[in-house]
């Protein structure tokens, strides 16, 4: 494991981790006393207290009263309050001759003692009136940009130094210049980037807690704290919230290759992270009082809370839009019965939220696009590339052939991915799509440059030169913005909604037209059982049920049919069959409904396939033999009596009017055997029976009027006429 260096004993190679919390010395421009508790004794004191306080000996072992009655009773005056977060300020006179001094008190710890720091006061000046003017020039500032620039230049107004610029982390911890105010002889700084290494991430979380960082003179003689350690705690003092705070040498060493001689910095902390800095150099040493830092950190809260209120009206517009989107879906459901158009019919209500060029629905094997995107296929090979990262609720990159090489060649098109996962499903994804966008980037020196550590003071800083470096981005496109992020992740939460919605909706139908059929099944007269894919019952209806003997056990699979149906042999055999060749079986069994009672069936088993090879299950029909036999038996009964009538005619053929007759006689049978083959095809078979036995009776009468015309044409009065 690496040694962790000391404060002032770290080189480039590892100053992220130098402990400059623990510093142990001051800058000169004040002086620091460290007391104990209860007593207020003196434990620890730089050692140039005695003389910039005015007293006559070295403070450590004193009590408070005895250096100043007025100190003593500012301290007590706060010791009930809390002062482990922020310092509280005081003023006091002491010393000989009396002076004025403006004081910061603080607890590091509970058992450290109490931390008061001293500077010699400055006139007073108009606070309230300055502090009024300056918000409310910067609560008018409507965009980021302006914001920025607004607080550059009321911060230069404020603290007088050369230069002043407000300075931006994005997500990787590089830094950027966003606004700047400077002296016009300076060289400008705007626009231009610095590597996260400058600031490492023990400094960064110092920031967070100490928002307001004065460094007078780079060139200054750190003043010493002794003892050293705490003779309280045995420790070294934690000087975190110390304004006195040495800074670390390789810090001193950075601004003075830079040509800085003094700084104030004000940390943004916008929400719950330090969004940036407000940057203040000069190139001269600079003392800036506590009433003038005051104001700087209470303005510079104020900008904080109105980065963070920017970026909620950035992201309240964002789920406005997708409200809006989510309204135009659920509106083209009850409309159309789809979403997915809604959700593409105006392509740039979904691609303007998060500045992309392009977007894709991949869904259920399925896909939807809008604006520039590539072909099917890539869109399904990035899916799968998708599908092989860990599960993230938004998974964005801005240079996929890094990630993904075999996807390179379509960076004219897609450089940068926005995804999110809309199911547990793989392959599921709603995607935004950026082309390669080529740009020069401006550092603050080369960023990339290897550290070379030497004995030379100057050599201490990660780099020497600052002098503007242009690094040339190929491959890339613009990064995606937290807000973007956020942006799609609400999108993609509210098509999965919907998506939803739709599943809910269908399975409602479904299960209501299921219910419907389940319904017509049940009541249906004719015996039927339906069987999933692999032959378990599903459904078997009381009239099929009606036919199963009272005791033995119920089917529960199709083999059990075998068990009911005869022949037992030739049941199981046709119905494996269908099973594992999805072949249909027509064929006629028996059932033993009583003890002497056997009735016979038409058998009907046929697959229900959803795909070639596929099947979703298999439908079992009976149909009883008894009216097909009672059908058969009058077909049979009606073709052997048809012509009885006819041959029963007892008058004797005499003239040829009665031949006449006899052909009208046999056109009609002829008719009514066509009539009984019309029932027999297309009537219910239960009426079969009945209907041909009427067909009969027809005929039957038929001869009969037909004998009686015979008869009436051959009677003597109808021949004298």
């Amino acid at each position: 494991m690496r040694s962790i260096p000391a404060f002032g004993e770290a080189d480039p190679s590892n100053c992220e981790r130098e402990q400059i919390h623990l510093a142990g010395s001051i800058q000169p421009h004040g002086a620091l006393l460290v007391v104990r508790e209860p007593d207020l004794s003196v434990v620890q004191a730089s050692t140039n207290s005695a003389d910039l306080l005015g007293l006559g000996h070295a403070p450590c072992g004193s009590r408070l009263a005895s250096i100043s009655a007025q100190l003593e009773q500012r301290v007590r005056m706060h010791l009930g309050g809390r002062l482990d977060r922020l310092p509280v300020a005081f003023r006091c006179t002491l010393g000989a001759p009396e002076q004025a001094f403006d004081g910061l008190l603080h607890r590091p710890s509970c058992a450290a003692g109490l931390v008061i720091e001293l500077e010699q006061a400055q006139p007073h000046r108009a606070l309230v009136q300055g502090i009024d003017t300056s918000l409310r020039q910067l609560m008018d500032a409507s965009s980021l940009r302006q914001l920025c620039d607004e607080t550059a230049r009321v911060f230069k107004e404020i603290s007088g130094y050369d230069r002043v610029m407000v300075y931006r982390f994005d997500e990787d911890g590089h830094g950027q210049v966003l606004a700047e105010q400077r002296e016009a002889h300076l060289e400008p700084f705007l626009g231009i980037r610095y590597p996260a290494s400058d600031i490492p991430q023990i400094a960064r979380k110092l920031y967070e807690r100490n928002r307001v960082r004065l460094l007078v003179d780079v060139g200054h003689a750190p003043v010493p704290i002794e003892p050293r350690c705490s003779p309280l705690t045995g420790e070294e003092l934690d000087m975190s919230l110390c304004a006195l705070r040495s800074p670390s040498p390789i810090h001193t060493q950075y601004l003075k290759n830079m040509g800085v001689s003094a700084t104030l910095v004000i940390s943004l902390v916008a929400g719950d992270r330090l969004w940036g800095l407000i940057a203040c150099h000069h190139s001269t040493p600079r003392f800036v009082p506590y009433q003038v830092r005051a104001e700087c950190e209470l303005l510079g809260e104020v900008v904080a809370t109105r980065i963070a209120a920017l970026e909620s009206l950035v992201q309240s517009r964002a789920e406005l839009l997708v409200r809006r989107l989510e309204q135009r879906m659920i509106e083209a459901i009850s409309r159309d019965g789809d979403w997915k158009p809604a959700l593409f019919e105006s392509p740039q209500s979904l691609l303007q939220p998060v500045q992309a060029s392009g977007a894709a629905l991949l869904l259920e094997g399925e896909s939807w696009t809008g604006g520039e995107v590539p072909s099917s296929s890539h869109l399904r090979a990035i899916g799968r590339w998708l599908d092989s990262l860990p599960r993230q609720n938004v998974i964005a990159c801005n240079c996929l052939g890094d990630h993904a090489p075999h996807l390179e060649p379509l960076r004219d098109t897609v450089a940068g991915i926005l995804a999110v996962p809309l199911s547990g499903q793989s392959g599921d994804y709603l995607i935004w799509l950026r082309p390669e966008q080529v740009r020069t980037l401006t550092w603050g020196g080369n960023p990339f440059k290897p550290v070379e550590t030497s004995d030379d003071p100057s050599q201490l800083s990660p780099r020497s030169s600052f002098s503007k470096w242009h690094q040339l981005v190929e491959g890339t496109s613009q990064p995606w913005s937290a807000a973007e992020r956020t942006t799609a992740r609400l999108i993609g939460e509210s098509v999965a909604d919907v998506i939803q919605q739709f599943r809910a909706v269908r399975v409602l139908i479904a299960q209501q037209q299921l219910n419907r059929v389940q319904a017509q099944v049940q009541d249906s007269e004719q015996p039927t059982a339906v069987a999933d894919h692999a032959g378990n019952l599903l459904i078997m209806n009381p009239a099929f049920e009606r036919l199963l003997p009272c005791s033995g056990p119920t089917p529960r699979t199709l083999d059990d049919f075998a068990q009911v149906l005869q022949p037992a042999a030739e049941v199981r055999l046709q119905l494996g069959e269908l099973r594992r060749t999805h072949r249909p079986w027509r064929g006629e069994v028996t059932i033993q409904l009583a003890a002497l009672e056997e009735r016979s069936f038409l058998v009907r088993a046929d697959p229900v396939l959803s795909a070639p090879g596929e099947a979703l299950g298999f439908v079992l029909l009976l149909t009883d033999m008894r009216q097909r036999r009672q059908a058969d038996a009058a077909r049979s009964r009606f073709q052997s009596q048809v012509f009885e009538p006819h041959k029963a005619m007892a008058v004797p053929l005499e003239s040829e009017e009665d031949l006449l007759y006899c052909n009208l006689f046999s056109g009609l049978v002829h008719n009514a055997q066509l009539a009984a083959l019309e029932i027999a095809d297309g009537v219910d078979l239960e009426r079969v029976p009945d209907m041909l036995d009427g067909v009969q009776a027809s005929v039957s009468r038929i001869a009969e009027l037909l004998e009686h015309l015979i008869w009436y044409e051959r009677s003597p009065a109808r021949r004298r006429h």
